[in-house]
């Protein structure tokens, strides 16, 4: 039986080093990553982009990348990191939102949950409880699905 799993977090995180996040995948994502589960992904920079990049270098796990508008309109690093690992994502959902504002941001997280068994947060340390991070969070809670939050 195939587990799927969200992954959310916040795009600011200059305040680590790369290889900080690594062990923070190895430990909080790593436990669930097999040939049976699938991920879902939004394709922003930050914690997205980096786990993207771990998952398709320590894992058989399916992924899929979502984003609100087109892979084009995402951001340079964001795009780099879908195109490094293409070979290993399984797929992309552009859902081709006509503006790039919350809403937008708001209904790819829902999407992503709502095909999803379980939630893993990485929000921003003291960050705004009212960041999509939190809100993607608070989503699942409503749904009534597990979810793991890490703080970084």
């Amino acid at each position: 039986m195939t587990l799927s799993i969200a992954i959310t977090g916040t795009r600011s995180t200059e305040h680590h080093e790369v290889t900080w996040y690594a062990d923070l995948f190895a430990r909080y994502i790593g436990p669930f990553r097999s040939e049976d589960t699938h991920f879902h992904i939004g394709g922003a920079k930050g914690i997205d982009s980096l786990s993207l990049l771990w998952l398709a270098g320590h894992s058989q796990s399916s992924i899929t990348v979502v984003v609100p508008g087109t892979v084009d309109q995402q951001p340079t690093d964001a795009q780099e990191a879908i195109s490094r690992c293409r070979d290993r994502i399984t797929d992309v959902i552009e859902l081709r939102a006509s503006e790039l504002r919350t809403p937008a941001y708001y209904a790819r997280n829902r999407y992503m949950v709502d095909r999803s068994d379980m939630v893993i947060g990485f929000p921003l340390e003291g960050g705004a409880s009212t960041s999509g991070t939190w809100q993607t969070m608070n989503h699942a809670a409503e749904g009534g699905k597990p979810r793991l939050i890490v703080p970084v």
